[in-house]
């Protein structure tokens, strides 16, 4: 779907047809899908990297107790 043409149906939502709408909705629920899939995806990595980091941080410590 052409960025553009939906921008144009969201700016003219008021005279636009029903058509326009759907599509319009349906690239925008498509968008809000992918995008949630992405932040999942992206917090699961972010959390085992700090799990990652804090083992070593511990090791670290453990071994400077001196």
């Amino acid at each position: 779907m052409n960025e553009d043409k939906i921008k144009k149906i969201i700016m003219e939502y008021e005279s636009r047809p029903n058509k326009d709408l759907i599509e319009a909705m349906d690239h925008l629920q498509n968008d809000f899908e992918e995008t949630k899939k992405l932040i999942i995806k992206l917090t699961r990595h972010l959390d085992g990297t700090e799990t990652v980091y804090n083992k070593l941080l511990r090791e670290y410590k453990k071994r400077n107790k001196k």
